[in-house]
């Protein structure tokens, strides 16, 4: 039986759904890291880091590779690039008032999500 769109909207979302996972597609969407790179880069558990990045593989929105002896993730897709910049613009707007929110978008204007 097919899903309906509506039902794999709120599944796609629900796997966006921790800041650990935001933190992640972000740093990907710069360029692709391996896990020492981002755990560098993110205040997490390296066992918690682990389980975030499976989440993002199971949902199709990173693959990892090998290189020598690291695991290098990247972006699965370059519309998760595009996605993360919507939601920054729409965060702006919303949050127009000058919230701190505001602050930490607009302090930095170049990056790309």
């Amino acid at each position: 039986m097919p899903v309906p769109l509506y039902q794999a909207k709120a599944e796609f979302f629900r796997s966006l759904g921790h800041p650990a996972r935001i933190r992640v597609l972000e740093l990907l969407a710069d360029e692709d890291r391996p896990v020492h790179d981002l755990l560098a880069r993110i205040e997490i558990e390296p066992s918690n880091l682990s389980q975030q990045l499976s989440v993002l593989r199971h949902a199709g929105l990173v693959t990892q590779r090998r290189v020598g002896g690291e695991v290098i993730y990247s972006l699965a897709l370059p519309e998760v690039r595009d996605l993360l910049l919507v939601a920054r613009q729409i965060l702006a707007t919303k949050h127009s008032s000058g919230s701190a929110l505001v602050d930490e978008i607009t302090r930095h204007p170049a990056r790309k999500a």
